[in-house]
């Protein structure tokens, strides 16, 4: 938790806002749900200055394999449609995060999901579902 927390501080968000019709974001919520990510939502930070990000993007995994599985996918899509890369990934067995500046992807596992709660932390948020 102490390495992720401490990646979101180091950087700084750029001044250019991203949306959810955007290219990357488009394309990360598609490459979750290619490896089969649940309970997919985003949240929509923009209008909160504190914020660290436009957007988290959040999802389940059942199990360390899948959560790896996804976020490989995640970087392999993004480059390919986008050319970028993550400015960090922190990878975890139950909690792996992929740091893209204005998108920040958690993929939990249920259990850790729960405990940190981040859809209550940022709750003024806008809050979307991508369960397709």
């Amino acid at each position: 938790m102490e390495k992720i927390v401490t990646a979101l501080q180091e950087r700084k968000k750029p001044d250019q806002k991203l949306t959810r019709n955007s290219k990357l974001f488009k394309t990360i919520i598609k490459a979750i749900q290619d490896k089969k990510g649940s309970e997919v939502i985003s949240l929509d930070l923009r209008k909160i200055d504190e914020a660290v990000a436009d957007f988290f993007i959040l999802c389940q995994a059942d199990t360390a394999i899948q959560i790896k599985t996804i976020a490989d996918h995640i970087e392999d899509q993004v480059w390919e449609a986008c050319e970028e890369k993550p400015y960090r990934t922190t990878y975890g067995e139950q909690w792996t995060l992929i740091d893209y500046v204005n998108v920040v992807i958690h993929i939990f596992q249920e259990e850790q999901r729960q405990f940190y709660n981040i859809e209550s932390l940022w709750e003024d948020a806008g809050r979307m579902e991508h369960n397709d």
